[in-house]
C-alpha cells in the first residue's frame, strides 16, 4: 500500500462538503440516458413542469382529464426531463506517480476520491480507471453514495507501480465507454511515449475532458548536487549527471515548457488544465480550483 494509507482518503468532515456540490458538464443536454439529474428540458419524469394544448398524435396519458372535466379542453402535462451524467476518472497509478513527497499517488488517489463522491450523491454513473501502461483495473457504474466503501476500497487498493503509456489506455478507455459526460484525468504526465497522443480519443468522445497534473515538490523545486546515477522508476534507463546550477536551471526550463506545451494544447481544444504540487491542500483544490475551472459547483 502506497506511503500514507494510514490516513483516510476522506474524512467524515470533507465528505459532509462535498455533499454540498455537484458535478457540471456542457454537455450534458445531449445525454442519451435518463437519470436522476434533471434539466430544462421537458420529458416525462415523475416532476410536472407546465402544460400545453393537446394535439392529434400525443399521448393521452398525459392528458390531464381534471381540467378537461372542467374546461372541456384537452391539456397535455409536460414534466421535467431527467438526465444521467455519467463521471469518468482515469487516475495514473505507474510507476512515476509512487514518488515524491507527499505522496503522488495518495493525493490523486484522494483527488478521484473526492469527484467521485460528489458524482455519487448526485446520483450520477461513477466510472474509474486506473492506469499505467494500459487499463489496469476498473470500476464502473457506481450509483448513490451507500457504494462509497466498494469506491474507497477499489482506489486503496489499486496498485502503483509500471510504466506510464496514456495513450494506449485512453484508448482502451475510449473503446469501452461510448457514452458522452465529464472525463477527469490525474496524472503526473510524465509519459515517455508521449501524453498528448492520448487526448484525441477523449476529446472523440465529445465529453467534458479536465486535465490534472499533479507534481511532487522535488519535481517542481529538485534540491540535488554533485554526481548521481538516476534510475528511471518505470523503465530502469540509467543516467550518470554532475548537478550544478546551470543544470537545475535548465531542467526547471525544461519542466515549465512541458507544462505550458500541454497547457496550451488543452486551452485549443477546449480542454481544461490545472497543475497541482501535492504540498497545496487537496482539500482546496476540489472546493476552490475545480470549482473556479467549472468542473464542480
Amino acid at each position: 500500500m502506497s506511503r500514507g494509507a494510514a490516513q483516510p482518503l476522506l474524512d467524515a468532515d470533507f465528505l459532509a462538503r462535498l455533499e454540498q456540490l455537484e458535478i457540471i458538464s456542457r454537455k450534458i443536454h445531449a445525454a442519451r440516458n435518463k437519470g436522476e439529474r434533471q434539466s430544462k428540458r421537458k420529458g416525462e419524469s415523475a416532476e410536472f413542469a407546465d402544460y400545453r394544448n393537446y394535439v392529434p398524435g400525443d399521448d393521452i396519458r398525459h392528458v390531464d382529464w381534471n381540467i378537461y372535466a372542467r374546461l372541456d379542453r384537452l391539456f397535455l402535462k409536460l414534466f421535467l426531463e431527467e438526465e444521467e451524467l455519467n463521471v469518468s476518472i482515469l487516475l495514473d497509478v505507474s510507476g512515476s506517480m509512487d514518488n515524491g513527497e507527499p505522496s503522488k499517488a495518495r493525493y490523486a488517489k484522494r483527488v478521484a476520491a473526492a469527484v467521485a463522491y460528489i458524482g455519487l450523491c448526485n446520483y450520477d454513473r461513477v466510472n474509474l480507471y486506473a492506469y499505467a501502461d494500459s487499463v489496469v483495473s476498473t470500476r464502473s457504474g457506481l450509483r448513490s453514495r451507500r457504494v462509497l466503501p466498494q469506491l474507497l476500497s477499489f482506489l486503496e487498493e489499486a496498485p502503483v507501480g509500471g510504466g506510464s503509456r496514456f495513450a494506449a489506455a485512453a484508448r482502451q478507455f475510449a473503446l469501452r465507454h461510448t457514452q458522452k459526460g465529464v472525463c477527469l484525468v490525474v496524472s503526473d504526465l510524465l509519459d515517455k511515449s508521449g501524453f498528448l497522443e492520448g487526448l484525441p480519443y477523449l476529446i472523440g468522445r465529445q465529453m467534458d475532458v479536465y486535465v490534472l497534473q499533479v507534481l511532487s515538490p522535488q519535481e517542481m523545486e529538485p534540491d540535488l548536487a554533485g554526481d548521481l546515477k538516476l534510475v528511471d522508476c518505470e523503465d530502469g534507463d540509467v543516467a550518470e549527471v554532475t548537478i550544478s546550477k546551470m543544470l537545475l536551471d535548465r531542467y526547471k526550463s525544461n519542466l515549465q515548457a512541458y507544462c505550458e506545451s500541454i497547457r496550451d494544447y488543452c486551452n485549443r481544444r477546449g480542454i481544461n488544465y490545472l497543475l497541482t504540487s501535492t504540498t497545496h491542500p487537496f482539500e482546496a483544490l476540489v472546493l476552490t480550483y475545480l470549482r473556479a475551472r467549472g468542473l464542480v459547483r
